[in-house]
């Protein structure tokens, strides 16, 4: 018998055991049993949602997960911040061969330019006097996909160009970081200065020393987020700790679960981040003014086609510059010739709603429905859909609620008897039961029973999908602008006639008519 065979291993220790083991989120030692309990309470277990109908099928579970799924689309934080509603972000991309795993379907360079192109006109939909630039990371270099630039159709063809190419080699994070600086650091101060990375990868190929360039991005006042495909990376926890500091680590870095977490984590970004009071560097920063110019021109069709100062192409329509009449062929953009900030009026009026957000909308209980002052109010005020009618228990389902629970026999036998032999089981099963309950409330404060969701100011009701739209696309309540509507035309038809505004406020508010 060869004696590298079998060669005799003596049990490890503690300690050389402590030495090798995996921790959790990343902390040492041995794993605690609030930490496998926290563990545990995270698992989402989706079966348990389903719930059979009294006919027998699963329709009114699906109907209140749609529901919820609106409303948590819908439920966002409404107190008004100071955003930055002028930004400049640069989206790198990793383009490794790490992205061809296919652990997000189809594969992970597949969904993350899908995904990319999605975001990019989600941006520009709600910060239309933005700009955007994408780098992509290959072979240990950086690679420019697309220049800085606030016209969406650029990126989205130019993403759409990265199908032809299969990703491959390693990726330098900090090549790309440096190509990301350089793109950002003529970008004026009013704006704020930001990088996306989605990262695939576990590793970073780097020619030099990346703190160096964590430090630039963190005198250049560059945030920084970071979505991973695969696992948490140190040092992009400390890039994110780093360009950050006023914020928690946890909202600027994330790693994604699924297809669908990860949608959702990219589209999070749409928002424009919370902009931070910084301290002034001199006295001539702290009494600079805030105000910022910009141009509004007018658009022109020329009988022959000309040049235009953005790309030099021939096109026969465009702007016409308000300072130096330069002509650019699209908007928002910055005029070439004197630099002057070019946008149109509607630009302006749709990053105005992240200012002042519209307020989440309260959920109506059935008693509040069956008030005397709510029965009118059968339909919804934006679609004109019939509101679901107050359900009526049968004399069976009444005297079924009214029978006190029923108790098996020998129960407490049975208690007694899994407590001394498998009491780790029943502290297992204590979690999961609180999870599912916490769930319920949770979805019960989400939900509404009866379908209605009230504004705050007018107290009209609205249905889910019309709370959905005004939620995100509208960004105004049409509740309150008819209100406003029919105020003014009664101050002007009857203030002549002496008319109290109490009384017309009255009147406005119960929903009486003349």
């Amino acid at each position: 018998m060869v004696e590298s065979d079998q060669e005799y291993a003596p049990d490890a220790s503690d300690d050389d055991s402590d030495a090798h083991r995996v921790s959790v989120r990343g902390g040492g030692g041995r794993v605690s049993k609030d930490q496998i309990d926290h563990a545990f309470n995270e698992v989402r277990r989706t079966w348990e949602d389903v719930e059979e109908g009294e006919d027998g099928t699963i329709t009114k579970t699906i109907a209140s997960l749609l529901q919820q799924g609106k409303r948590k689309r819908t439920l966002k934080d409404t107190t008004p911040l100071q955003r930055g509603i002028i930004r400049h972000l640069i989206i790198i991309i990793d383009l490794s061969a790490a992205m061809m795993e296919k652990d997000l379907r189809p594969t992970r360079y597949l969904l993350t330019i899908r995904y990319c192109q999605d975001f990019i006109t989600e941006f520009f939909e709600q910060n239309p006097i933005s700009q955007i630039g994408i780098v992509g990371m290959r072979d240990g270099l950086a690679v420019r996909v697309s220049d800085m630039s606030g016209n969406p159709s650029d990126h989205i063809s130019n993403l759409q160009a990265l199908r032809k190419d299969d990703p491959q080699g390693q990726p330098s994070l900090q090549n790309a970081l440096d190509m990301a600086r350089a793109a950002l650091f003529h970008a004026p101060s009013h704006g704020t200065r930001e990088i996306l990375l989605l990262f695939g990868s576990l590793l970073s190929s780097d020619p030099g020393d990346i703190h160096t360039t964590i430090s630039s991005l963190v005198a250049s006042h560059i945030n920084t987020t970071v979505i991973g495909l695969s696992a948490q990376v140190a040092i992009c926890l400390t890039l994110v700790k780093r360009t950050n500091p006023q914020s928690n680590p946890q909202k600027h870095y994330n790693v994604a679960l699924d297809e669908v977490n990860y949608r959702e984590l990219i589209m999070r970004l749409a928002t424009p981040p919370e902009a931070h009071t910084q301290q002034a560097t001199s006295i001539d920063d702290s009494n600079a003014s805030s105000l910022l110019m910009m141009g509004f021109p007018s658009r022109v069709t020329d009988p022959k086609p000309s040049l235009c100062a953005c790309h030099s192409r021939p096109t026969s329509g465009g702007y016409l510059c308000s300072r130096c009449s330069t002509k650019v062929c699209s908007l928002p953009t910055t005029c070439p010739a004197c630099s002057l900030t070019l946008i149109l009026s509607t630009h302006l009026a749709r990053s105005y709603h992240h200012l002042f957000p519209l307020q989440n909308w309260a959920t109506v209980p059935w008693s509040h429905v069956t008030l005397p002052a709510n029965k009118h109010k059968t339909l919804c005020f934006g679609c004109q859909i019939p509101f679901p009618t107050h359900p009526i228990k049968t004399s069976k389902q009444v005297a079924k609620a009214r029978l006190p629970p029923t108790k098996p026999a020998s129960s407490d036998a049975r208690n007694a008897e899994s407590a001394s032999t498998e009491p780790s089981l029943a502290s297992l099963k204590r979690p999961r039961e609180d999870n599912s309950s916490q769930r319920a409330r949770d979805e019960d404060q989400t939900i509404s029973e009866s379908g209605r969701y009230a504004c705050g100011t007018c107290g009209e009701f609205f249905c889910v999908d019309c709370d959905a739209f005004c939620h995100e696309i509208v960004h105004n309540c049409p509740g309150c602008l008819s209100r406003e509507g029919k105020m003014m035309a009664r101050s002007e038809g009857q203030g002549e006639n002496g008319a109290a505004p109490e009384e017309m406020e009255g009147v406005i508010t119960n929903g009486e008519k003349g």
